[in-house]
């Protein structure tokens, strides 16, 4: 069911710097408007004002501007992620599921009137900058960020790649404001990345979720089980500060690791938008063990995910708890390449949780902390073999010095896990529950 094309997105933001948005067409899209009665008393009171601005403002404004100030603010009102998009607007979303655009690398949105960081994109001048998920963005230049619209804000932070920005930002923890100069630049951003952690573990990062982050999932998955001779033994799915995307995506990813039963559902106020996303046969991982990580930048098609995969009980969410965002925005092409996103519907993990302000649960709550020696100096370990005039083992054979070689490994191993402990103590949890679970299932 989720190949069926239509404009629905689970979009995390009014507007956005970075993002994988998919269009189609769709019956909700095309529906033309309903008839409703008109409100009389209502709109002679719009008249009314716009009448006033016409005639008394300092200065003179135009017609459309006007009219085109009314409906931004009519969807404005409604809530943070419903939003008018101008022709210059829409396209710049439409060129967004390349997952190829201008900017600093930044999802946003509004909150008390300041330009809220959702999450930073990978490999972005905005993350190398040090831009953190929850950054409030009160200056843009020398300009106050309170009292511009979210769309306002995207388009200062637009510019030639290469022209710098300074954003003034205010983080929790922080005595005073921060001051960052970031140069923009194109953003190229890659949806899905991998790596092994170590023999038979795997480790895949999703970014954001575009229109062809599904398949793009497989394929890697696939060369990590090529890597691994064959099949994984367990694998990491970091799910932390993706801040969304495309619906049908996370459903593709989620139908991935799921061999059947419901993904996730919509319910709207009309039928076009009650939806029910389920899966097909086959596991990509053959049941293999599955930690997905999340934290408070996670949100969206990432909770879709997260929430699925959590309800039937066919991964291990770890981390800390998600954004909860759990609408679904609808793009709606109006006249002259304009068009509405239209909040049309809330979403629904498998167990009937709506997320919405409440965000997933981890199953296991791991904190982001960095970890080092007591004294910031190497730990030493002595074994028995390091002593001076320590006996030596009359029963040495081959067995033996197969056995030797393999506590070698081990501790090979072991110092690699010490140093993704110290660079990502969240991964290394989430790896060393991986291996607890491999272990069990072998004992069982």
């Amino acid at each position: 069911m989720h190949s069926k094309t239509r404009i629905i997105l689970v979009l995390f933001l009014g507007v956005a710097l970075g993002g994988g948005l998919s269009f189609g067409s769709g019956a909700l899209a095309k529906r033309s408007a309903p008839e409703a009665q008109i409100p009389t008393e209502e709109l002679r009171a719009f008249a009314d004002v716009f009448a006033r601005i016409k005639n008394d403002y300092v200065e003179k404004v135009d017609d459309k501007t006007l009219l085109q100030n009314a409906i931004r603010g009519m969807l404005a009102g409604l809530d943070p992620h419903s939003a008018y998009l101008d022709a210059q607007e829409f396209k710049d979303l439409q060129i967004g599921t390349t997952g190829e655009f201008g900017g600093l690398g930044i999802e946003v949105g509004m909150e008390n009137g300041f330009v809220k960081v959702i999450a930073p994109i990978d490999d972005t001048p905005a993350q190398r900058a040090g831009v953190h998920a929850g950054d409030l963005i009160i200056r843009l230049d020398d300009t106050p960020v309170k009292g511009m619209t979210l769309g306002d804000a995207v388009k200062h932070m637009r510019g030639k790649p290469g022209s710098p920005i300074v954003l003034t930002i205010v983080r929790e923890g922080e005595q005073k404001p921060l001051v960052l100069t970031i140069k923009r630049a194109i953003i190229k951003v890659k949806s899905v990345k991998s790596r092994m952690l170590e023999n038979g573990y795997g480790y895949v990062r999703i970014t954001q979720f575009q229109s062809k982050t599904g398949e793009s999932l497989v394929r890697a998955v696939s060369k990590l089980k090529q890597q691994s001779g064959g099949k994984l033994k367990g694998l990491v799915l970091d799910l932390r500060n993706n801040p969304g995307g495309v619906l049908g995506a996370a459903v593709s990813v989620s139908d991935a690791f799921l061999t059947s039963g419901l993904i996730v559902y919509t319910e709207g106020r009309v039928a076009d938008s009650r939806l029910r996303f389920t899966a097909n046969p086959g596991d990509v991982l053959n049941g293999a063990p599955l930690v997905v990580l999340v934290n408070g930048g996670s949100a969206s098609a990432s909770e879709i995910v997260s929430g699925a995969l959590q309800d039937h009980h066919r991964a291990i969410i770890m981390g800390e708890k998600t954004f909860g965002k759990g609408s679904v925005q609808t793009i709606m092409p109006t006249r002259g390449g304009t068009a509405v996103k239209l909040t049309t519907a809330r979403y629904y993990t498998p167990s009937g949780r709506s997320i919405q302000a409440e965000g997933i649960v981890p199953d296991i709550e791991v904190k982001n902390v960095k970890v080092a020696s007591v004294d910031g100096g190497p730990v030493i370990s002595l074994k028995e073999r390091d002593l001076s005039r320590h006996l030596t083992n009359g029963t040495l054979d081959k067995a033996t010095a197969a056995q030797r070689a393999a506590a070698t490994n081990k501790e090979k191993a072991a110092a690699a896990d010490d140093k993704l402990m110290r660079s990502d103590y969240q991964l290394f949890e989430a790896l060393t529950l991986l291996k607890g679970l491999n272990i069990a299932r072998q004992t069982q």
